[in-house]
């Protein structure tokens, strides 16, 4: 695979690359550079961490290391998302769930390199950079930089401000020459960018994620229910969300419908050589087959292709493409019910 066919594969379904000429000099520099992502371990995971992590299948393709950190101290320093007590527990859940979604994507999971926060951020040389970083930035240009990810209040809490340094640090210290996260995350590694050769270090070279719309409309809500498809929902279940979804004839813009086509069901149908076909009588027109995305949107926003046809048709292929996560964790409910007690006991 040549230069540009992996500049290509790194950057196809992205937000934004910061930037795309130093990804190929990357390239041209080193046969294997190191992607990383963080993720704090949190609520349970959903749709919309399955879309960011199917693009570490076009990482592990394209020739990259690829390491993803299960942060768990980060889970705890924004206001205490998660208690100190369940962080083992969630750690161990992202851990299997992310394994299982790269799996689901056409990946090997086990090609990943898991590392976790407590390994490596309480070494001393990481508590020296950390403490230096923290010695020269200001508490607003912290709070701008994660205002996008960490939860904001007008008396913040240390641990909020610490969390945007550390994510800073977490890159050079996992030898990382790629950040990768959800374009939530530009401020911080803007600020990374910034400060890292301020410090010694290389300037990281960003790719970032589009955040997906939530199935009500708007922005996806983790608190909200009908807003996402979970990683465990039922067939049914998935199905009942998608019909339900906005998804206006001929919109495109927060069409979350659209968005998981996009971003998630034919990037992993492409992978598995498979189109995507819509079911439909005869007296309707008959089956629709689409080997491409954009050709499907064209025929929505054509109004050639009706919500309610599209809808069914997501639906069942977002529950076949989430199935093997479904039943992994449905032979682990004792990992579930330690890191959502409240949940699951």
């Amino acid at each position: 695979m040549d230069r540009e066919e992996r500049v290509h594969l790194v950057s196809r379904n992205t937000e934004e690359v910061v930037t795309e000429d130093e990804l190929s000099a990357i390239f041209a520099e080193s046969e294997t550079p190191t992607v990383y992502i963080g993720l704090a371990p949190t609520g349970e995971m959903h749709i919309g961490h399955f879309t960011t992590m199917r693009k570490l299948a076009d990482f592990l393709n394209a020739g990259l290391t690829v390491k993803v950190l299960v942060a768990d101290l980060h889970a705890h320093l924004d206001d205490e998302k998660s208690p100190f007590d369940l962080l083992d527990a969630r750690t161990d859940y992202y851990q299997e769930a992310i394994e299982g979604m790269i799996d689901a994507a056409g990946a090997d999971g086990s090609q990943i390199e898991f590392i976790r926060g407590r390994d490596f951020e309480l070494e001393r040389d990481y508590s020296l950079d950390l403490l230096r970083m923290a010695a020269d930035t200001t508490i607003s240009r912290v709070q701008r930089a994660g205002s996008e990810v960490v939860r904001q209040s007008d008396n913040p809490k240390l641990g909020g401000l610490i969390y945007p340094l550390m994510q800073t640090l977490d890159i050079p210290a996992l030898d990382a020459d790629i950040a990768y996260g959800g374009i939530d995350q530009r401020g911080i590694y803007m600020l990374s960018r910034e400060i890292l050769p301020e410090h010694g270090f290389e300037t990281p070279i960003c790719v970032f994620a589009p955040l997906l719309s939530g199935l009500s409309g708007g922005k996806m809500s983790a608190s909200d229910e009908s807003s996402k498809v979970n990683l465990t929902d039922a067939e049914d279940v998935v199905i009942d969300k998608i019909t339900d979804a906005y998804c206006p004839q001929g919109e495109v813009e927060e069409n979350g419908v659209l968005e998981y086509l996009r971003f998630l069901v034919f990037p992993i149908l492409e992978e598995r050589g498979e189109p995507f076909v819509i079911d439909r009588p005869e007296k309707y027109g008959g089956d629709i087959v689409y080997d491409d995305y954009d050709d499907l949107e064209a025929d929505f926003v054509a109004e050639d292709l009706h919500p309610l046809d599209l809808k069914k048709a997501t639906g069942a292929y977002i529950s076949d493409i989430i199935d093997p996560i479904r039943e992994r964790f449905a032979a682990q409910r004792d990992l579930l019910a330690a890191a959502y007690p409240e949940k699951y006991d």
